[in-house]
């Protein structure tokens, strides 16, 4: 398995002060980055072998890595043209989609329980979405709309006159299999191929999705602690709400082991 972390953006909508802008992964939380976060996780799920996405001052992250000496090393492909959008992350990843095994396909700015991310690496070979039920109405969360155990769509926007039985919030993880990630790379590549590479990347995968020709897993993730970093008061959530509920998880995870 192999995760490729989307990591090339500038975080515009964070506003970060003049002359300390950084890439949002290296924001910290406790005595961690988020891409420190990552990384512990992935490894203790056995995943070693991550590729970061990086674009918008990719030499931070690339310190940041030298910084932790974290082994085995990581592999860095640079999207130069990080203003557009994050479809053309994934197609500068493309080498990585396609080079066999499941791929784990995750944002780079999120702060999460491993409750989180133990449900995306379970089991073999298999496509998986992560829901969250409990989420905030409004524009900004993608949506995740599933009929019958079948994915019906992956929008902020939902149509009316959708049929669905359930709707929450993507996390913005994504595992696919061998197949399911080349055939992603191919939808990416064509993307760019018609001018449409300022998209995100979930258009992508709603289009993979729509098709039906693979399977996808729903796994339902509601009550776990997490927060997507894309403005100043997702900062302050995380710091006062997000944070404190993870350490609580980990040290009583740490009291009941003993």
């Amino acid at each position: 398995m192999r995760a490729i972390i989307l990591a090339a953006g500038m975080g515009l909508r964070l506003v970060q002060p003049e002359g300390q802008q950084k890439p949002k992964c290296l924001l910290r939380f406790g005595d961690a980055s988020l891409l420190e976060r990552h990384l512990h996780f992935l490894k203790a799920a056995g995943v070693d072998e991550v590729v970061f996405v990086t674009g918008f001052k990719s030499e931070q992250i690339e310190a940041e890595l030298a910084s932790i000496d974290w082994k085995p090393k990581t592999e860095i492909v640079v999207n130069e043209e990080f203003t557009l959008g994050s479809v053309l992350s994934v197609h500068t990843a493309r080498d990585a989609m396609t080079r066999g095994g499941d791929v784990l396909l995750m944002d780079a700015d999120v702060l999460y329980d491993e409750r989180i991310f133990d449900p995306l690496v379970a089991g073999g070979a298999v496509n998986r979405l992560l829901i969250d039920r409990d989420f905030e109405a409004g524009d900004e969360p993608v949506k995740l709309c599933v009929e019958n155990g079948v994915p019906v769509e992956l929008r902020k926007q939902v149509a009316a006159g959708l049929k669905y039985d359930t709707i929450g919030e993507s996390v913005g993880f994504f595992r696919f299999d061998e197949k399911a990630a080349t055939r992603l790379a191919e939808i990416c590549a064509d993307y760019v191929a018609t001018g449409r590479a300022k998209m995100p990347h979930e258009e992508a995968v709603r289009d993979l999705l729509l098709e039906k020709s693979h399977v996808f897993d729903i796994a339902d993730v509601t009550g776990a602690p997490w927060i997507e970093i894309d403005f100043q008061n997702d900062v302050k959530r995380a710091a006062d709400e997000v944070l404190p509920q993870l350490n609580a998880l980990r040290q009583f995870a740490g009291a009941s082991q003993q």
